[in-house]
């Protein structure tokens, strides 16, 4: 069962996921991790779900990143072989979402909630937010896509002004450095992120999700998946798979035209 913490509500074709943990921050610890590859399974699955909107509870956090509680105890083999992997393949799951993905960063951004809002396609950040990467002060590295998808998303000089030199940057410097797309004033995140959701859901679907998938692919998030998806539709669509099925039901060589 996905952790309560880790909240979604879908109306009118928008899935809302809200990190529920503002005692913590909205740090995230293994379950939830879990509980978001869980939760983006189901908006996946979803038809109903044209565009996805991700938050934290609480306005001093949108997220911390990883509990440190929750990793600091790891044997070398477990902490990479679980929680490094783990984060990787569920962050991996929000990024390639089908839908596009609308990070409202309504509270400090930091560590992996960097790295978790740079699977969105679009970041608004609060006025009073703070971001940055802070792990290699605690003697571990950004290792949930921080030196990787984060460069591809913000560039590596930005990157190794964060993680290398310590930088933390307010959100109107944010803005100017490409790290977030738009700043508005502490608590109207949401209502940006409504206005930019309908903008969305007023384009045509199947065109929106190509597209976005196109998109990764250039940017190197999924590209074999995205070309076998593709090929995959072009091909169902053909009058060869209808051919195809029905000879292999009626059990007779398929007679396909040219």
């Amino acid at each position: 069962m996905a952790d309560d913490r880790l909240a979604l509500d879908v109306a009118d074709g928008i899935a809302t996921i809200t990190i529920r943990r503002p005692q913590k921050l909205n740090a995230l610890d293994d379950v939830m991790v879990d509980a978001l590859a869980a939760r983006c399974g189901a908006i996946e699955r979803d038809a109903t779900v044209r565009v996805v909107i991700l938050t934290g509870e609480g306005g001093k956090a949108f997220s911390a990143g990883g509990d440190i509680e929750a990793w600091s105890g790891n044997e070398p083999q477990q902490f990479g072989m679980r929680w490094v992997r783990d984060g990787h393949a569920a962050f991996d799951c929000l990024a390639r979402l089908r839908q596009p993905v609308i990070a409202v960063l309504n509270g400090h951004t930091l560590g992996g909630g960097l790295e978790l809002a740079a699977c969105a396609d679009y970041r608004i950040a609060e006025a009073h937010v703070k971001l940055g990467q802070p792990e290699t002060g605690l003697g571990i590295i950004p290792g949930w896509s921080g030196t990787q998808r984060a460069v591809r998303r913000f560039g590596p000089q930005v990157v190794r002004r964060m993680a290398l030199f310590g930088e933390v940057f307010a959100a109107a410097q944010a803005l100017d450095l490409g790290l977030v797309d738009a700043v508005v004033e502490t608590g109207q995140g949401l209502a940006k992120a409504r206005e930019l959701a309908a903008s969305v859901i007023a384009r045509a679907p199947v065109a929106t999700e190509i597209t976005k998938m196109l998109i990764n692919a250039a940017d190197g998030e999924e590209r074999e998946r995205v070309l076998e998806t593709l090929g995959g539709i072009a091909a169902a669509a053909n009058e060869d798979l209808k051919e195809g099925l029905a000879a292999f039901r009626e059990k007779r060589k398929a007679s396909f035209k040219a």
